[in-house]
């Protein structure tokens, strides 16, 4: 039996050790280089979480009760929930191997600015994802004359982008009559030609909204007999009563840590009572409050300049005075 000696034995431990050292280290070089495991490619640790989250879609949000939380619009809140209810009782139907008739998912809201459209187009959105209607429940905003190109070509083009970036969501297009209105040269014409043709092909994974005053509404849907047969379902948003407005003014307060005197709201209340008085066509109503507000904080923080010190009740106490000054 061989024997080594002390110094022979320290040298082939420390021998051993570095050939372990180097291994391990090529070890870890192929994790890396591989990615660190399944689905690799990347870093170690790289997380990937698939799709983007849609616009307003916050994970975990429940969009059925977000639209019965808003303020108002009874009316509004039972049409959706019949859309639903509709698309629930189908989806069982196909469950069960039933037929399920072709029903066309398309919206029209007519009604004022400011009568919460956008907010509900949004929600209207996130329900069809929940229910396995649309794949990502987002919602991709334009105006009327957005649709409309510059040059020859150019509408149609811009149509089809706009549709590329709402599939699987809503397109959501607001005072939509402008379309027809200001396209001239047929634009217009061209615009509505191609979002019909993209409305029927993509039925399945494209949804569009389209918005605006009752009476232009009617006339832009006229305009087309391919519009109207693919707008079966319209929801009407009255404006809002003086009551509501002075509720939405008080969530503004509570959501931007003000507070509010009680002499102050009632002061609120009754200017909310002569603007609804005297209102026209283009009454903003929840913008009209917003804009309220804001002009609100605005004195308030004039005042308390021209103050010089203020305590954290001052800094966050909307007075009579503050909302006097916003509404003149």
């Amino acid at each position: 039996m061989t024997k080594f000696s002390s110094r022979q034995i320290t040298a082939i431990v420390v021998s051993v050790c570095s050939v372990l050292c180097v291994f391990g280290v090529l070890a870890c070089l192929v994790v890396v280089h591989s990615g660190g495991g399944e689905g690799g490619g990347g870093a170690v640790g790289l997380v990937r979480t698939g799709e983007p989250r849609a616009l307003g879609g916050d994970v975990g949000s429940d969009p059925i009760a977000e639209l019965d939380g808003l303020i108002g619009q009874e009316a509004v809140k039972k049409e959706v929930h019949s859309l639903v209810s509709m698309v629930r009782v189908r989806n069982m139907r196909e469950e069960h191997g039933l037929k399920t008739a072709k029903v066309t998912n398309n919206i029209v809201f007519t009604g004022n600015p400011g009568t919460g459209k956008t907010t509900v187009a949004r929600l209207v959105a996130q329900v069809y994802r929940e229910l396995g209607l649309l794949g990502r429940g987002h919602l991709v905003e334009t105006d009327g004359m957005g649709l409309i190109g510059s040059g020859p070509g150019e509408t149609a083009r811009k149509v089809n982008q706009l549709c590329d970036s709402a599939m699987g969501g809503v397109l959501f297009i607001d005072e939509a009559y402008a379309i027809t209105q200001g396209g001239g040269g047929g634009r217009g014409d061209e615009a509505v030609t191609a979002l019909i043709k993209r409305m029927e092909d993509d039925r399945d994974s494209l949804v569009v909204i389209v918005a605006g005053y009752a009476d232009e509404m009617r006339r832009f849907l006229d305009s087309n007999p391919g519009l109207a047969s693919r707008f079966k379902r319209h929801i009407d948003f009255p404006d809002y009563t003086p009551d509501e407005l002075t509720r939405i003014f008080e969530i503004y307060v509570t959501r931007n840590e003000y507070t509010i005197t009680p002499e102050a709201l009632g002061i609120v209340s009754a200017k909310m009572e002569e603007a609804v008085a005297h209102k026209g066509k283009s009454f903003g109503n929840a913008r009209f409050v917003r804009n309220v507000f804001e002009d609100a904080v605005l004195r308030h923080a004039d005042r308390l300049a021209s103050q010089g010190s203020a305590t954290a009740q001052d800094l966050s106490e909307l007075t009579s005075a503050d909302i006097v000054a916003a509404f003149e």
